[in-house]
């Protein structure tokens, strides 16, 4: 019988674009879906933006434009990626939409009537100048404990040491730099602690094969421990202004953003259920019923840091809520990917653009591949090498899998017009066949992509031994041998065709051309193809090409092009470490004209000047901390021999904040600032008027 799937992945927050972490998750989920596809199951793969919270708000406002705006710029651009990857989510939508605002607000009132909701006064920092309450990560000053400066309110990235706001010596407002001062305000609370909470809670999470071990582990210390792992009530409202879904009983109240965000995964499906995408895709069902259904299977794809967010908030809201809602099934939760044995970081250097990785002509089956060699069913961390990715697609995909296709392809096609005969009994083989084939049935379920991945290469090998022990070469020499030369060849065929069925989840494309190619199907392939032989084929046709290490390169290499000279006559000069680009306007040096396009390229901003020291080793450099409105940038400047770096502490500049960030021997340069020199010697940094604020932009 059809199993009826209702799959999510974690939603991306909608302040930029998808980064690799979220190409592996979704590669992960896309491989689990499409296995799930092809064995006949009926699946409803979802996702949508994160779209609401303060870090959207600020962004929006340091760009001169609505939140609304921003969300649709980037949701603009997520088909190439989603596209790019090969990702096939049947629908994509946002939480700032009606259906969210509806079902949030639903869930909401429902869970008030349950009595586990209440209310309580708060005291949190509260910004006078930008007149809003401060999470911690927009409040900054030195760690009470290692007395480090502008550490943020929750942790010290230094010593690692963990604090309230209110612990900071000397606070400020990562926002205006302005003092905050405490204020209290009424906030809403979910009562995660209510014993019924808990008692499902611990039911919920004993359920066998709902959580990874690990997990359901991890999450019983919360519900059974103290300190920082007691479990507490859950605060759920934020003041305005804050962009979200307003508390329809509460004026000035929102949802905080993750009370709405896992909501996002039902209003995408009931979006996709209104827009008419749910029947065609074989559901008759409405959107209540289905999700109400017993028969239905709610699972997530979530990585390691929201864990308790999706096995303890999430499943007691969807319990407690009622009908129509049901708690999730299954939440396979994932590590996080690093790259080259380092933590993934834009700003430390060590991140790959996946988009980059698109434009440069790298194959996205390539990544899918890499990246599920390297997945299991644990929460364990991956690594990204350069030097292991080219290895392993050259040696796996081209010399062991395609190998087999494009040498015994040529013979039958050559001397048989692509007729395949098996001369001798086929037992042995489908039985080999049979066995393999259900073994990466049980490995793709139970997400072991790795141990199905390395079973295939296996065969692969046993496929090419037996190729290459038979001498099919020395037998197209001798017209006697034609019958064992067609079984020889017909036999690798038919290992290359199961190969080719248990990759399809993994290299969708390559596998559907290899059915429709080579083998003529008019479809791609289902799994119960695994084990058919195959009778004829079509010309082989090539199919995929080796890594250059070239490409790999281009992929690390920085956006920022070598550093150019000062001209002289007066210009506007970008200042910062060597080997990132300058910025020339005009002047008599001489800069080549540009567009208007192109100069909107350029996002200039306003920046404050938090902290300026110099840089041991360096003779021309000093390392400036720069507030941009709604975050924090390190900048390595090359204005030593012009400025005591005591004196820019809390000077407004004007800086280039959407350059590729520069790794140094030094550290990362996050950015430009812009000074002015002529013939003279000096140097001379560019000021706004008075009344500009940190992340203006400069237009």
């Amino acid at each position: 019988m059809s199993r009826k799937i209702f799959v999510t992945t974690a939603l991306p927050y909608s302040n930029g674009p998808f980064h690799i972490g979220h190409i592996m998750e979704y590669i992960q989920a896309d491989i689990w879906v499409r296995f799930q596809r092809m064995q006949g199951n009926q699946v409803h793969f979802m996702c949508a933006d994160d779209a609401h919270g303060a870090p959207i708000m600020l962004k929006a406002q340091s760009e001169g434009v609505t939140p609304q705006q921003l969300i649709a710029r980037l949701f603009a651009g997520r088909p190439k990626y989603l596209q790019g990857f090969h990702l096939s989510f049947d629908h994509w939508y946002t939480t700032d939409s009606p259906e969210n605002t509806q079902l949030s607000q639903d869930i909401y009132a429902r869970l008030k009537a349950a009595g586990l909701v209440y209310q309580k006064p708060v005291e949190q920092f509260y910004d006078p100048v930008k007149g809003m309450f401060l999470a911690d990560r927009y409040i900054k000053g030195e760690c009470p404990n290692c007395h480090s400066k502008d550490q943020y309110g929750d942790a010290c990235e230094v010593c690692s040491t963990v604090y309230a706001p209110t612990d900071l010596i000397n606070p400020y407002s990562a926002l205006t730099g302005a003092p905050p001062v405490l204020k209290a305000s009424e906030h809403f609370f979910f009562r995660l602690s209510d014993p019924r909470c808990v008692a499902f809670l611990k039911e919920w999470l004993d359920a066998a094969g709902r959580l990874q071990p690990q997990v359901a582990n991890k999450a019983r210390e919360w519900l059974a421990g103290s300190g920082e792992l007691r479990l507490s009530d859950w605060d759920i409202s934020r003041d305005a202004p804050y962009f979200g879904i307003p508390i329809p009983d509460a004026p000035g109240k929102y949802f905080y953003v993750w009370l709405d965000a896992p909501i996002g995964y039902l209003a995408s499906l009931k979006n996709y259920f209104a827009l008419g995408k749910a029947r065609a895709n074989g559901e008759p069902r409405g959107f209540e019923e289905f999700l109400a259904a017993a028969d239905t299977e709610q699972i997530h794809f979530i990585g390691k840091d929201i864990i308790y967010f999706h096995t303890l908030f999430w499943p007691a809201m969807l319990k407690f809520a009622g009908h129509p809602y049901k708690v999730p099934n299954n939440v396979y939760v994932h590590g996080h990917l690093h790259v080259r044995g380092e933590k993934m970081s834009k700003s430390r250097g060590t991140g790959i653009s996946p988009l980059r990785y698109l434009d440069i002509g790298l194959n996205p089956e390539w990544l899918r591949y890499y990246i599920a060699a390297k997945l299991n069913a644990n929460v364990e961390d991956l690594d990204f090498n350069p030097d292991d990715f080219i290895a392993r697609v050259n040696s796996d995909l081209i010399g062991k899998y395609v190998n087999i296709a494009s040498r015994a392809a040529n013979f039958i096609t050559r001397h048989f017009h692509g007729e395949l005969r098996y001369s001798q009994d086929l037992a042995g083989l489908s039985d080999a066949v049979r066995t393999v084939a259900a073994e990466a049935r049980n490995d793709y379920e139970a997400r072991e992509f790795g141990k199905s991945m390395r079973a295939c290469m296996a065969f692969a090998d046993w496929i090419n031994q037996y190729f290459d022990a038979n001498q099919p070469w020395v037998l197209a020499k001798d017209p006697t041998k034609a019958a064992q030369l067609q079984d020889v060849c017909s036999r690798a065929l038919y290992g290359f065709k199961l190969l080719s069925v248990l990759l399809a989840p993994v290299m969708p494309q390559l596998a559907e051309r290899v059915a429709r190619e080579l083998f003529g199907l008019d479809r791609a392939f289902r799994w119960s193809d695994a084990t058919v032989a195959p009778e004829r084929i079509n010309a082989y046709r090539h199919l995929m090409t080796r890594v250059d290490p070239k490409q790999l390169d281009a992929l690390f290499e920085s956006d920022a092009a070598a550093a150019t000279a000062a001209p002289a006559g007066g210009s506007a000069t970008a200042v910062t470490a060597p080997g990132a680009a300058a910025l020339n306007a005009g002047g008599s040096g001489g800069a080549a004209t540009l567009s208007l396009d192109e100069f909107k390229r350029v996002d200039l901003r306003v920046a404050r000047i938090l902290d300026a020291q110099a840089v041991a080793g360096a003779d021309k450099l000093l390392k400036l901390t720069v507030d941009l409105g709604s975050e924090t940038r390190t900048v390595f400047a090359g204005i030593k021999s012009a400025y005591d770096p005591q004196s820019l502490k809390g000077r407004l500049t004007v800086m280039v904040a959407n350059l590729a960030p520069r790794k140094m021997k030094f550290g990362v340069s996050e950015g430009m600032v812009l000074a002015a020199s002529g013939e003279a010697p000096g140097l001379y940094l560019l000021s706004p008027d008075s009344g500009a604020t940190p992340g203006m932009r400069i237009t």
